[in-house]
């Protein structure tokens, strides 16, 4: 779900002139050592991406190195429990994505997102390209959707695994847009893209920083992007909600979390100084180039993201039955 910014953009901008003008009459006594990052996702990745654009800048104003430790596996658990178990003095932090509200409902798991994890800022949100490879006789989500349609069965889509992101996009477009399409799952989203490049596959969700080099290569043609908001990478892709399917509206979002019990002032420390390095240009111009949208936010702004988003994902988990493990 695309996240309307503009008032909470007001807010974190007083917030930053309040921190400013305490940071000026006392000093801070957070940090005074280096802070960890925790990716819970592969070096590469566009979770581990955007994190690394933003940790130079941060490390800038606070005098201090900042780690960025990837701790890949168990659909990013083993990462997201390392952050929930660590003393939370703002040392320890998590920078994770959608999979986080999709746990919930898909694992037995042993903390509770919303009650041992402290919200402290949204990084950026990125929408995911809907491509297909160019033997598809198509040229726009709506001829999509009428192809499928026509031909019920004949169209496969590749996702990064079953009930990640990127599969449960695709169940909603499925949904949405009433049509018949075959969930191939794979082993991650560069398995997935060489899949539909090689033609294994016909359909592809995948965010815009890995789709749209193949695109602009003619391996793959992209038809809209998944957000509410035409994207800044690529303005001439329209939405898939503009095409042929109203309200479609799904962003892979970048977040920041702390373990429950952390301080409130180191909290917001903390997300002062991302929005800070958020309006830094060279991390605006990185953003670009990666095809992301850098959120000014609140703590509490990502609270209500992460509550709304669970929300959602757990409708559509439960209605394709997929259980708990």
């Amino acid at each position: 779900m695309e996240i309307n910014m503009q008032g909470y953009i007001s807010a974190a901008i007083t917030m930053l002139a309040i921190f400013g003008q305490a940071a000026a009459a006392q000093p801070e006594s957070y940090p005074v050592k280096p802070v960890r990052v925790v990716v819970p996702y592969a070096a590469g990745g566009s979770n581990d991406v955007v994190s690394r654009a933003i940790t130079p800048a941060l490390s800038e104003a606070w005098k201090q190195s900042i780690i960025v430790d990837n701790r890949a596996g168990a659909g990013s658990l083993i990462g997201t429990e390392i952050v929930v178990r660590s003393q939370p003095d703002g040392y320890t932090l998590l920078a994770t994505s959608g999979a986080l509200a999709i746990n919930v409902s898909l694992y037995r798991l042993s903390f509770d997102p919303l009650k041992d994890l402290a919200s402290v800022a949204f990084m950026a949100q990125m929408p995911y390209v809907l491509a297909v490879h160019p033997s598809v006789p198509v040229k726009s989500t709506r001829e999509l959707i009428n192809y499928a349609k026509a031909n019920p069965g004949k169209l496969s889509f590749a996702s990064a695994g079953t009930a990640t992101s990127t599969h449960l996009t695709g169940q909603m477009f499925k949904s949405m847009a009433k049509v018949d399409l075959l969930h191939v799952p794979y082993k991650g989203g560069g398995p997935a893209l060489n899949a539909i490049i090689s033609n294994e596959v016909q359909v592809v969700f995948n965010v815009v920083s890995g789709t749209l080099p193949h695109v602009r290569s003619g391996r793959l043609r992209a038809l809209a992007v998944s957000s509410a908001k035409r994207a800044d990478a690529a303005p001439e892709l329209p939405t898939i909600s503009e095409s042929g399917v109203p309200g479609f509206d799904v962003v892979s979002g970048y977040t920041m979390y702390a373990p429950a019990g952390t301080p409130r002032n180191i909290v917001n420390r903390i997300n002062a100084g991302i929005n800070h390095a958020l309006q830094q240009p060279d991390v605006k111009e990185r953003f670009l180039t990666l095809g992301v949208t850098p959120i000014i936010s609140t703590p509490e702004t990502l609270t209500t993201y992460l509550k709304s988003e669970i929300a959602r994902w757990g409708k559509i988990i439960r209605e394709l039955k997929l259980k708990p493990v």
